[in-house]
């Protein structure tokens, strides 16, 4: 039952703050997003690694048919619930000094879309998966379509006819695999690992699987719709696609890919990585050239899950345990870099590099937090990004050492790209935008305080997330085995 209250707090919460009115609606938010915290921080503490499945719930959905409305909690699907339960109060408290037009529809999406994607970390069932998969995309795109930037009619409509395309892929391999199942057929997500199919089956589903997962994360080059939505989606938007939304496409590749088609990855696991390193490359450079911060970041976040999906594909222990921490790190790295990116717009009104300068003199403050978060980005040792950055080219390289020695480069290219977003906005002459900003505020510090704290939290003892997840990985890993 603690599965479903899981899922149903986010969402209870979303429809208080829809009824609660403008005056009250952010309080009401935050105390939602803080309840599912300590829920998620409790699963946590009474959580067994060695054991599959727990706090399991299984109702008939259409009993007929065989599926079912279940969901649990394993050790690779609480990593991502404890993100979303993290991030998803400290998106909704970067709000509170900004000012939105009907601010109870705004802080109710954003529930609404954390119990989705909670919805999709435990589902047990694949057409559950499928259903939360769906419904995580429709508040992103009325917070993109209706507080967006002056082009968000263009760019939302862009990124819902990607998303639907690849979920349309994914769709029909779910039927396909549904089908597979002997006698009155299932829906579970075990049912499809037990499945014996042929290297043509599995072909044919692993590059289903692989257009919906790589259009989500996204990967090279399925990537078009992500840098222009994240740019003109508002900041909150922007944080929940690159914190905790992507992740759902890496999470795809795990829970449903790689034990599902193992002949598939052997015929074309290579190829998908190759992609996957191509991202990374494109994305860096890309980056460098970039004058608007929050493009930067967001052509950043797709080498970064470049990586991610390139460890996945190497199907190791290394590769799997890395995207899990990669995705801790990444997501809470990502969310404070474009926090701090709304801070500097707040104040200036600008987000253009050659616009600013010298804001490191007028908040020191500030500027030790954007210091933090950005070396956690270039993966510095004794921060969270280093963890798993490590673990993922460790993983690539022994996959191949010529493909592990390119994506190798990430670390000089993410270096140049951040140090130069850093420089130029904190350092230099003092631009006249800069002129009357100000340090932090109370709510500001109280959302990169926690952040900070996690960057040396993961990179200073990352076994505390690593030992959630290592059993489950293994397991996954004897299945593959066993099913190739």
């Amino acid at each position: 039952m603690l599965t479903l209250l899981l899922i149903l707090i986010p969402i209870v919460a979303g429809a208080l703050t829809f009824l609660s009115g403008e005056r009250f609606a952010k309080q009401v938010a935050l105390i939602g997003g803080l309840a599912e915290l300590g829920l998620a921080i409790f699963v946590w503490t009474k959580f067994d690694p060695n054991l599959s499945f727990q706090y399991s719930f299984k109702y008939s959905w259409l009993p007929s048919a065989g599926i079912s409305f279940g969901a649990g909690v394993d050790g690779i699907s609480l990593v991502l619930v404890l993100l979303t339960a993290f991030l998803s109060p400290l998106i909704i408290l970067s709000a509170f000094d900004r000012n939105y037009k009907n601010s109870a529809t705004f802080y109710s999406l954003i529930l609404f879309m954390e119990g989705a994607l909670i919805g999709v970390f435990t589902a047990t069932d694949a057409f559950l998966f499928y259903l939360f998969f769906e419904a995580a995309l429709i508040p992103v795109y009325f917070l993109a379509a209706v507080w967006g930037g002056e082009n968000r009619a263009k760019v939302t409509f862009k990124f819902f006819i990607y998303t639907i395309f690849g979920s349309l892929f994914m769709f029909v391999a779910l039927v396909y695999l549904y089908y597979q199942t002997p006698g009155t057929h299932s829906s579970e997500i075990t049912a499809f690992y037990n499945l014996q199919l042929d290297t043509q089956q599995q072909g044919f589903i692993f590059w289903a699987f692989f257009i919906a997962f790589a259009i989500k994360m996204p990967l090279f080059p399925f990537h078009t719709w992500q840098p222009d939505t994240y740019t003109e989606s508002p900041t909150q938007a922007t944080m929940l696609l690159s914190g905790i939304m992507l992740k759902m496409g890496v999470y795809g590749l795990i829970r449903m890919l790689i034990p599902i088609v193992p002949l598939g990855m052997e015929s074309y696991g290579l190829v998908a990585i190759i992609l996957s390193v191509i991202g990374i490359i494109y994305g860096s450079i890309i980056a460098i050239q970039q004058r608007d911060m929050k493009r930067l970041i967001a052509y950043s976040s797709f080498a970064h899950v470049g990586l991610m999906a390139a460890g996945v594909f190497s199907v190791s222990t290394n590769g799997l345990q890395g995207a899990l921490i990669q995705m801790l790190a990444h997501g809470i790295n990502v969310v404070g870099l474009f926090f701090a990116i709304d801070i500097i717009y707040a104040r200036t009104k600008t987000r253009y590099l050659d616009q600013l300068g010298g804001i490191s003199q007028t908040s020191p403050h500030f500027s030790v937090y954007f210091m933090i978060l950005l070396l956690g980005s270039v993966a510095l040792p004794l921060t969270n990004g280093f963890v798993g950055e490590f673990l993922l080219l460790s993983s690539v390289f022994h996959y191949n050492a010529w493909l592990g020695a390119i994506a190798g480069l990430t670390i000089i290219l993410g270096s140049v790209y951040m140090l130069r977003l850093f420089q130029k906005s904190m350092f230099g002459v003092k631009s006249n935008l800069v002129e009357g900003f100000t340090d932090l505020t109370m709510s500001e510090r109280a959302v990169l305080l926690p952040l900070i704290i996690m960057v040396f939290w993961i990179g200073i003892y990352p076994n505390t997330f690593l030992e959630i997840s290592g059993p489950a990985v293994s397991h996954l890993l004897e299945l593959v085995g066993k099913n190739q």
